[in-house]
């Protein structure tokens, strides 16, 4: 299984997730895609731990954001959030996570229920390069174009960007991945999937906990896959939906 937390092998032991390939790189395949600016994703969030960019995120308040599980790395006093800005590595305004909240059922092994909320301890200031996205609460069709963004790599095992891209993806049923994860074990309820049969677009390692979005709400959370990009293998994403009302109770939004 692949999970997009982009970590050192050391700090991916210690969370707990390491990456792993169990399917042969292709050769040379691109994760698709372009560069974007923070005015078009403002609720796009960089996560980082001991100052370094290893999860997306997404604002949801003025004090709240979430993300993936896996992505939460150590303690809160170790994670920060850039907020605002086009770039993982500058600008914008740095926030101090104060708490961490990861799903009590979540499992490092499926990860299932791979979600978890992050409070800071000084609220997003809101304006054209920051803004909450609305959270899902009902059922997106298949064929439904949704976006997802990021600061990952641009080619599974490549180097990451610092420039914020998006790519465009189409929602797929939850019969057709589930087949096409059958030999992973399939995937849950609180999962959704996206992405082309032909590949070549996809999230990749860095992109976890970032938004998939669809619609102007938040449907889906970064989580897992096999590879990136490879024909027919979508990303799976956490189905913000499915755990609405887990986000309400622990951050009342």
């Amino acid at each position: 299984m692949k999970v997009l937390v982009l970590l050192a092998a050391l700090v991916a032991c210690v969370a707990g997730v390491p990456y792993i390939l169990q399917k042969p790189l292709p050769d040379g395949r691109i994760v698709g895609g372009t560069t974007t600016t923070i005015t078009n994703f403002p609720y796009q969030l960089s996560l980082r731990y001991s100052g370094s960019h290893i999860c997306g995120a997404s604002i949801i308040s003025a004090n709240w954001a979430v993300t993936a599980g896996h992505c939460i790395i150590g303690s809160a006093s170790s994670l920060t959030l850039r907020a605002g800005s086009t770039y993982s590595n500058t600008g914008g305004t740095v926030h101090q996570v104060s708490q961490a909240i990861r799903h009590g059922s979540y499992n490092a092994n499926t990860l299932d229920y791979d979600i978890a909320v992050l409070k800071v301890s000084s609220a997003f200031s809101f304006g054209s390069s920051v803004q909450a996205i609305p959270l899902e609460t009902g059922s997106v069709s298949a064929g439904t174009s949704a976006v997802v963004s990021g600061w990952g790599t641009t080619s599974e095992g490549g180097s990451a960007s610092t420039t914020l891209r998006q790519v465009a993806v189409p929602i797929v049923s939850d019969s057709s991945c589930n087949s096409a994860y059958s030999s992973y074990g399939g995937i849950t309820a609180r999962m959704i999937c996206a992405g082309y049969t032909s590949g070549g677009k996809d999230a990749c390692q860095g992109d976890s906990g970032g938004p998939l979005v669809a619609n102007g709400k938040l449907i889906g959370i970064v989580s897992w896959g096999a590879g990136c990009a490879r024909p027919n293998y979508p990303g799976v994403y956490t189905k913000v939906s499915a755990l609405r009302s887990w986000i309400s109770s622990n951050t009342g939004v």
